[in-house]
């Protein structure tokens, strides 16, 4: 998918088994669109469901599930644990890849008439497409809940956005909007549901009320039990994960429950979250434990160990992380998810992509990965412990370089691809030639970048190459030797197409900056390389 769009219907019913999968085989039959999850709760009696697609996706998707509820939920005969206001009771849109906030606003707007308009219910706007300040919370909206509904949209001050006024008995109303991502988080607790009640209203943002404020910023939350498992949760809605994070709110909830005795038993994510906000965790408790962790599947791991995410469900990454349930390796891609035979014979194929520019990417990372097996090689070994310092602090930055250049092998070809496609297109007019000569242009200036790009992320390398150099078992010299000179070569390649491209540019002083700024680049690259391999030398003289 080009672009991709989130949608998180929350319907009112989380215990009939038909009514749920009905209303998962209307977003799933619905062209474009990809659900990626349907998490029922019993005692919330509330089913959250997410897919993902282009914008018409997933608003017909959104329209497909609401008329089948419409159908199948009464909501006079609702009851349960989580907040609610109507059968639909709330559809947020938010942007994923490719797409604004803006573009999410638009998606909410378009199916808030359009529910309104087929089914004639009252539909209210939230988050960033309300109108009215106090619209844009979904609590100020949904305050006083379905029994108070009536009474509500006779005040002039509530009167939905879209839609009737009247009171339709078997639907509510619904919220749509368009917000950032929301993380639906649960800590578990042996207690009541008061002592959980007790620890959310420490913890929200709104806190007590009157003045009383919580401890966490752009976090709701309520307590409540559920009979199923036997246990009580601090129910929180992460409304901004980049200003508290998961982490925060576990150990926050665990400070809270330590005060009043009650023990704490892991947490639960309801429905999809950012890689993101896993990785923040990880990485907290990476450093709070001073852990030696690189690659992200085992810092993904850890963060699921350390939250309990798999306390009361298995927590699987592939269908909980966004970034997982739509990645498309070969898509995304397509030269580096190639095998080493597959990649060798796309490069000897009779095309002019994937070429030297991939191939010099393909050749540094490979350095940057040498480098990073002799620091491991060394790192956690007895005979090598007092080096265990040096190599934690230089393996990182080389695996990163490392993971860095992966990505650029496609860039370079997508480069060159679009210089391809600007040459191809028409030039009869003036006009036409004008336009060719600026894609042209603009398709040469990236195809010099991204070798740039290359360059800088070879050179990262460097000091910790360097480093690794004169500590590392020597055993490892040779592979020292080796990645020191891919990085050089890749280096090098990149500067060949630099200097293919710049030949074309019209623009004489952008000419001169890039041409000095990749001279300059190969120039650092040379003598690290040079510098590396006689670090080597030595080591293996005074053997």
């Amino acid at each position: 998918m080009d672009v991709i769009i989130e949608c998180v219907p929350n319907f009112s019913e989380g215990r009939e088994a038909g009514v749920i999968k009905a209303i998962s085989d209307a977003i799933r039959d619905t062209q474009g669109c990809v659900l990626l999850d349907c998490d029922p709760g019993v005692s919330t009696n509330r089913t959250v469901y997410t897919f993902v697609g282009s914008a018409d996706s997933v608003i017909n998707g959104a329209f497909a599930a609401a008329k089948v509820a419409f159908k199948l939920i009464d909501m006079s005969h609702h009851h349960g644990e989580h907040p609610r206001m109507g059968a639909l009771d709330v559809c947020p849109f938010i942007p994923v890849k490719n797409a604004t906030m803006d573009d999410c606003v638009q998606c909410s707007v378009k199916f808030g008439e359009m529910l309104a308009r087929e089914l004639n219910v009252p539909v209210y706007l939230y988050g960033f497409s309300a109108k009215e300040e106090k619209r844009r919370l979904l609590p100020s909206i949904r305050a006083g809940e379905y029994e108070k509904l009536p009474e509500k949209l006779q005040d002039p001050a509530w009167k939905p956005d879209f839609g009737t006024t009247d009171f339709v008995p078997n639907w509510g109303a619904t919220a749509t909007g368009a917000r950032k991502f929301l993380i639906a988080y649960n800590v578990n607790l042996i207690g009541t549901k008061e002592q959980a009640h007790r620890i959310a209203l420490d913890l929200r943002e709104s806190g007590r009320g009157q003045g009383r404020p919580g401890k966490l910023k752009n976090v709701q939350g309520i307590g409540w039990y559920l009979d199923e498992n036997n246990l009580a949760q601090v129910s929180t809605n992460i409304t901004d994960y980049n200003v508290t994070p998961i982490h925060m709110v576990y150990e926050e909830a665990k400070n809270c429950a330590r005060d009043i005795n009650v023990p704490v038993t892991g947490s639960e994510i309801v429905g999809i979250v950012p890689l993101e906000s896993i990785l923040q965790a990880a990485n907290y408790f990476i450093e709070k434990e001073q852990l030696f962790i690189l690659d992200e599947r085992s810092k993904v791991r850890l963060a699921i160990a350390r939250l309990g995410l798999n306390s009361l469900s298995q927590f699987e990454p592939e269908k909980r992380i966004i970034e997982y349930c739509v990645a498309d390796e070969r898509r995304d891609y397509p030269l580096a998810s190639l095998s080493v035979k597959e990649f060798i014979n796309a490069v000897g194929s009779r095309t002019p992509s994937p070429g030297g520019g991939s191939v010099s990417a393909t050749v540094a990372s490979m350095g940057a990965a040498l480098a990073t097996m002799a620091g491991l090689l060394t790192y956690g070994k007895r005979q090598w412990e007092s080096l265990d310092g040096v190599m934690r602090k230089n393996i990182p930055p080389l695996f990163g370089a490392m993971q860095e250049l992966i990505p650029l092998i496609d860039r370079d070809s997508k480069a060159f691809d679009d210089y391809m496609s600007a040459l191809k297109l028409p030039r009869k007019s003036e006009e036409e030639k004008e336009c060719r000569d600026r894609a042209m242009q603009e398709g040469l200036v990236k195809a010099i970048t991204v070798p740039l790009s290359v360059m800088e992320a070879i050179n990262k390398c460097w000091p910790f190459l360097i480093e690794i150099a004169r500590h590392c078992n020597i055993s490892c010299a040779s592979d020292i030797q080796v990645g020191a000179k891919c990085l050089e070569t890749g280096c090098w390649g990149a500067l060949q197409n630099v200097f293919i491209n710049l030949k074309d540019l019209t623009n004489e002083v952008k000419r001169v900056e890039l041409e000095n700024a990749g001279k300059e680049a190969f120039q650092v690259a040379k003598e690290s390389c040079e510098s590396a391999l006689k670090i080597i030398e030595e080591r293996l003289a005074n053997k």
